[in-house]
């Protein structure tokens, strides 16, 4: 697999600059993630975030090493005790041509954060105001001293908006066909089906996107995907099963990338009701799986096994940490003293063959300790509303964080106060609590590292959830293509990329 790390690293980089750029560089991305909405503030679900991202400019934006840049706003000030920013915006155009302005801005900001259908305003938490000071300048005013704000105003739902267009038709329709800030418009959207993008003629960046625009394409079945990208029908593809990695490697025309990711696998405990509001039956859960070889089975060894609560990308990432060690008479031991009563938990999945995979290893190394669990197959939708209502006691899945500040995932995961009570596990501990607000507040990194560190030691061996591994995204691309990337993010860099012949 060094091979393709090395790929990675170069990022593609000159791979096709003596090949002339064709006519028509439609690019076509076949991903297994649904467009629902194409309002920013709406959804976190994975498909609308790429298309987020291609709609929508926001104030800041990273690069490749994922250092913030100037985005909408030139240039930006911050107040010597961190609680005032200033964001001078440059010369930008929506997609109608009408400018942006720091009406727009301040808008999109406040509806991000205080709407009431607003699904992460979790983002903008901090902020206590967005204040217009002419027509390109704003004043973002937090509530308190907050570390990762920078990066919060790069996530997908403070994309900046026109007020003029979602006052003037409706949020239905801008929801459906927008004015756009970002690099591209729609050209048409077909639900359930694909979503068409074409160049923003009015975007910021000159010059930019460097191709015709490109196609959203939803193929859910991962082997009609690979059957796609071989056959020509796609130019990339998202998530190619661990399986055929090899087979797309081989092909002389395409490009396996196994790409940076902020994502843990992990399984979620029900503690709102026995068994798991006893911490040693959490533990003898955790204790009974061998999590390196459960990683290994799961990403044909590409998987890096999780050490702690938090994804290994994140900044403060506590590298130190052991683990969870495999230990089954451990287990049996704990699962005594726990009084586990024998009763059959359910393990709810969503019905895909990776879930699958996953639970019946899970459910294999439990019965060896004397944990019985029964499978049960839902939809991807049907699982989401389990989950929060809290209707399961064992849940296999995973997450992502949307920046590399460990904040939003720890308030994802492991705060009990916070909005999703610990990923609907309802593990709350006041100390992690207590750590969380701290680390936010916190501007010396070497302190919040420390407090990240205690978060990530106490979380783990509380057994807030159960780490099992850490996987890159395995992503395609035919060599026609240049300059294209999955962030860790989930925003595809669409609009350096071209396609060549």
């Amino acid at each position: 697999m060094k091979r393709r790390s090395i790929f990675l690293a170069c990022a593609f980089a000159g791979a096709l600059l003596s090949q002339p750029v064709s006519a028509e560089s439609l690019i076509r991305i076949g991903s297994p993630y649904r467009t629902t909405t194409l309002d920013p503030i709406r959804s976190t679900a994975a498909g609308n975030i790429e298309a987020f991202g291609q709609l929508y400019a926001r104030l800041l934006r990273k690069d490749e090493a994922g250092k913030v840049q100037p985005g909408l706003a030139s240039a930006w000030t911050i107040s010597e005790d961190g609680l005032e920013l200033v964001f001078t915006l440059r010369a930008a155009k929506f997609s109608d041509g009408r400018l942006i302005t720091a009406e727009d801005v301040a808008f999109s900001l406040t509806r991000a954060l205080k709407d009431e259908k607003s699904v992460y305003a979790a983002t903008l938490a901090a902020v206590e105001s967005v204040r217009v000071q002419g027509d390109a300048t704003v004043k973002v005013r937090l509530k308190h001293r907050f570390a990762p704000i920078l990066d919060n105003l790069e996530v997908f739902n403070a994309g900046i908006v026109s007020k003029a267009d979602v006052e003037a038709r409706g949020e239905m329709a801008f929801s459906e066909k927008p004015v756009t800030s970002g690099p591209y418009q729609v050209r048409e959207w077909r639900p359930n089906d694909r979503l068409v993008l074409e160049p923003n003629p009015n975007y910021w960046r000159e010059g930019y996107p460097k191709n015709d625009g490109a196609e959203l394409i939803e193929v859910e079945n991962s082997n009609t995907r690979v059957s796609m990208l071989m056959s020509g029908e796609l130019d990339a593809m998202r998530d190619v099963p661990w399986a055929q990695l090899e087979a797309v490697e081989a092909r002389d025309s395409l490009l396996m990338a196994l790409e940076p990711s902020t994502v843990i696998y992990m399984t979620l405990l029900n503690e709102r009701r026995p068994p798991f509001d006893n911490i040693k039956v959490r533990q003898a859960a955790a204790h009974a799986l061998n999590v390196p070889a459960i990683a290994k089975a799961m990403t044909a060894g590409n998987g890096m096994p999780a050490n702690t609560t938090l994804p290994a990308a994140l900044d403060y990432h506590a590298k130190d940490l052991p683990g969870i060690a495999y230990d089954p008479a451990l287990a049996q031991t704990l699962l005594s003293e726990g009084g586990y009563d024998g009763k059959e938990l359910t393990m709810l999945i969503s019905a895909n063959a990776d879930a699958e995979k996953l639970a019946t290893l899970l459910q294999a190394q439990w019965a060896a300790i004397g944990l019985k669990t029964k499978i049960e197959k839902v939809d991807r939708g049907v699982w989401w509303e389990r989950i929060p209502a809290g209707d399961y006691d064992l849940a296999p899945s995973w997450w992502y964080n949307e920046t590399s500040d460990p904040d939003l995932a720890v308030r994802w995961a492991v705060c009990g106060t916070c909005g999703t009570h610990s990923f609907h596990t309802h593990y709350d501990n006041p100390k992690v609590n207590a750590l969380t607000e701290e680390a936010v507040r916190e501007l010396d990194p070497a302190r919040r590292g420390a407090l990240y560190h205690e978060i990530q030691k106490i979380s783990t061996e509380e057994v807030a959830q159960i780490p099992l591994y850490y996987p890159p995204y395995a992503n395609a691309y035919a060599k026609a293509v240049d300059g294209l990337r999955l962030s860790p993010s989930l925003q595809w860099s669409l609009e350096d990329a071209v396609l060549a012949k």
